[in-house]
């Protein structure tokens, strides 16, 4: 195992383990490593300070462990039942409930790794060469702590590492039926990974479709940027008037199609293919509650100006168009806005659109995307409920 010495002068950052060691932060010289190795961080006298996975880029370490630990099945097996046992503590595998995830990165000290549950069927995706030239050792690992919960493993990695590292997404273990029926908070959804978004749904949201249901009983709800109809399933389920799902993909509107068939909610539904920031420009109808939850407008520091901008004006048009009284639930999913930036640019639309607000809730992510305590990048989800005068 090969050994990078790090500067004296970033030590505080090994000190205050904090996960990622940066390429400035390296003294020895990288040339002749490859993607994906593990490595040792030694200190000037040899002393091993942490081992990770090295990859050429800004980002060079990826720390999984502080200790000098082999880094094998039983390490990979390790790590994934004390998060198995920790979602199960949670209650997130009951009657009601079968997604969830079960491996978030840095939040479960295997940064780079993200391992999402499907009512059996697991979806690994490699954030890290390191993490997908792994991958035996990590699904072996789950075979070995689900046992009979496990259905089948399906790695997703073509569109989550660098242009010059090919990942495939394929089965490593059993296959299942497209589409993967999966149950969220009572919901059947209708789960497709090898065509979906991300991993095929959403899970992040999960709390925050649960307290839209404590708001929509009665009332005619908006939801944009829908994708396959989350929270428009969870109005729908918990008594709403009317709902409305609006996206500008026409897949994303049949995938919420498919779930309105799934579960045969009684209440109108109209699906829309539209832009959001247009569409809410000119409502033709007085929603009592309306959903922004928009893409990540930022993925990088350099468009984070850009980006507030979009929120901004997003959310002046909702809070200008809403019906007195209405309520709006506001996201951000863009790392690199923290929730103080978010919140401030929201407080500015509201002035902007010359409405009195209130804010009810301030939303983040659920207990399943936990975030590492020396990792507070990990807190990507921010959002507020608010009233509107």
């Amino acid at each position: 195992m090969k050994q990078l010495r790090i500067r004296k002068d970033k030590m505080s950052s090994i000190a205050r383990k904090h996960p990622w060691i940066f390429s400035g932060a390296i003294e020895s010289d990288i040339h002749g490593l490859e993607d994906g190795e593990i490595v040792e961080i030694v200190a000037k006298d040899k002393q091993v300070l942490a081992i990770g996975h090295f990859q050429h880029g800004t980002i060079a370490v990826r720390v999984l462990s502080f200790k000098r630990n082999k880094i094998d099945e039983e390490f990979y097996a390790t790590k994934i039942q004390n998060a198995w046992e920790l979602r199960k503590t949670l209650g997130l595998l009951s009657e009601n409930n079968s997604i969830f995830r079960l491996i978030h990165g840095e939040g479960d000290n295997l940064p780079g790794l993200i391992i999402d549950f499907y009512n059996g069927a697991v979806v690994i995706q490699a954030h890290s060469i390191g993490m997908f030239k792994d991958q035996e050792l990590i699904k072996n690992a789950l075979i070995k702590v689900l046992g009979k919960d496990l259905k089948c493993i399906y790695a997703k990695n073509e569109e989550t590492l660098p242009p010059r590292f090919e990942g495939k997404n394929e089965y490593l273990f059993g296959t299942c039926e497209m589409p993967h029926i999966a149950l969220e908070n009572g919901i059947q959804y209708a789960i497709n990974w090898e065509t979906g978004q991300k991993t095929g749904f959403f899970i992040d949201q999960r709390f925050n479709r649960d307290l839209l249901g404590k708001y929509a009983k009665d009332k005619v709800v908006l939801n944009t940027f829908c994708y396959s109809g989350g929270f428009s399933m969870s109005a729908l389920n918990n008594g709403a008037k009317e709902v409305h799902s609006l996206d500008s993909s026409k897949k994303a509107i049949e995938l919420t199609e498919e779930n309105l068939t799934l579960n045969q909610f009684k209440a109108p539904h109209q699906s829309i293919v539209d832009n959001a920031v247009e569409y809410i420009k000119n409502l033709e109808h007085d929603y009592d509650v309306i959903i922004l939850d928009p893409p990540a407008f930022a993925k990088h520091r350099e468009k984070r100006h850009k980006a507030m901008q979009a929120y901004k004006r997003l959310n002046a048009a909702a809070i200008r168009q809403i019906k007195p009284g209405g309520i709006i639930f506001t996201f951000s999913c863009s790392q690199v806005v923290d929730k103080i930036l978010f919140n401030n640019t929201v407080i500015a639309a509201a002035v902007e659109a010359g409405r009195e607000v209130r804010i009810l809730h301030q939303l983040h992510q659920p207990e399943d995307h936990p975030i590492n305590a020396f990792h507070p990048e990990g807190e990507y989800l921010k959002g507020l409920v608010i009233e509107v005068h």
